[in-house]
């Protein structure tokens, strides 16, 4: 019987999605929920199962494609498939392991740095030594340009006739950020206000109850879920912060949907908690966990990435000590964190040194006026700094 496969319905806000990646061929045996194809949306990368035990017959899209909900884009025949077609579906990936091949290839590529006759013409690089291999080009043939002779990158290109540059198109995800980015930039007015924090508190707490927390919970109490809950608190006490702007109405969200920039290989994501006002410091750490292993494997749905109110970045993260973060449109404002530096600061009259944090707050100044943007920044800095008012909501 043959079965078609078809592109699944997808969301009223993604129109289409790009052929990304076929897992199987015309020919090939497929299990039933075996990924044969990965699209690629503005958002996510899909995959798309077999529906059956088989062989996939013949595909009608092919990698590059731009394909429709509900668009066939395979069929396959049911039937019965050969037990040993599983292992064979293994075995070119364990042939194909290179880490049986690059130390050989490698440690043959480094003596290959000397002449014929026996002189030196440098050491090359790891990934100068792998592109040697790949063309193989003897590193005699090549004159280093680095520092003693060094062999560059550059160096083999050159005597490989290789371009120096590559131009690749831009994938659906990066073209939708820069998109947005756009969009941000030439429909709010954006400003941002800045404040500063010390964090000792939030730190001593995290040392103090570190393995109590994991015992309980099972996960490490992190820093990003005492921002999303003082944030969540701030957002509270200034809804304008957590409203939107749509047409000439002012949209006022009744739930706190905090998403959290996360940066993936594909490019930065935004999976969104939901209702924050109702987890507790464990549930936040397990859902940005989730969305994290998920974002890198590409395995976020639509869903989880749907609904947002406000915004946190962690530039930090990366050793960013500053910056204006983007609105996240349509919402109307976004947190900004950024690294931790102990600096010597004066409380109560004595220097000290903290653990200080620069925040920033970017905003949409069509709605929000700076008083708001810099109150919920201090009712941000206050409950970071004396965590009991979390526990009081005060």
């Amino acid at each position: 019987m043959s079965i078609e496969v078809k592109v699944p319905v997808l969301p009223e806000s993604v129109s289409d999605a790009i052929v990304a990646t076929w897992h199987k061929q015309p020919g090939d045996f497929v299990r039933r929920d075996e990924n044969l194809v990965d699209l690629e949306t503005d958002k996510v990368v899909l995959e798309v199962p077999a529906p059956a035990d088989g062989v996939l017959k013949s595909i009608s899209a092919e990698s590059g494609d731009v394909v429709e909900g509900s668009q066939v884009l395979a069929i396959v025949e049911a039937g019965e498939v050969p037990a040993e077609s599983k292992a064979e579906s293994v075995a070119p990936a364990a042939t194909s392991t290179p880490a049986a091949n690059s130390k050989p290839a490698e440690s043959a590529a480094a003596p290959a740095a000397a002449t014929p006759q026996g002189i030196t013409t440098g050491s090359a690089g790891p990934a100068a030594r792998k592109m040697m291999h790949e063309n193989n080009i003897d590193a005699s043939q090549v004159s280093g340009s680095g520092r003693g002779g060094r062999i560059t990158k550059p160096d083999v290109q050159s005597v490989a006739n290789m371009p120096m540059e590559e131009r690749v198109p831009m994938s659906r995800l990066r073209q939708k950020i820069a998109d947005r980015m756009i969009e941000a930039q030439s429909t709010a007015a954006m400003l941002t206000s800045f404040n500063e924090v010390d964090l000792k508190a939030v730190m001593d707490i995290r040392k103090k109850y570190k393995e109590e927390f994991i015992n309980k919970h099972g996960i490490k109490l992190g820093l990003m879920s005492f921002f999303v809950k003082a944030a969540t608190e701030a957002l509270k006490k200034f809804p304008i912060i957590n409203a939107s702007v749509e047409g000439t109405d002012v949209v006022y969200h009744k739930q706190q949907n905090i998403g959290i920039a996360v940066a993936t290989d594909r490019g930065l994501v935004v999976p969104v908690l939901k209702n924050t006002d109702a987890m507790g410091l464990a549930d936040i750490d397990a859902g940005i966990r989730d969305y994290a292993v998920a974002g890198n494997a590409g395995k976020l749905a639509m869903e989880d990435l749907q609904g947002g109110t406000f915004t946190i970045t962690n530039g930090g993260s990366f050793g960013s000590l500053m910056s204006t973060p983007i609105l996240n449109m349509p919402q109307s404002a976004i947190l900004g964190m950024h690294t931790i530096k102990e600096r010597p600061v004066v409380v109560n009259g004595d220097i000290v040194v903290r653990p200080m944090m620069y925040l920033a707050l970017t905003y949409d100044h069509r709605i929000i006026d700076g008083k708001d943007a810099v109150q919920f920044l201090v009712q941000v800095k206050e409950s970071l700094e004396d965590p009991a008012r979390l526990l009081l909501n005060i």
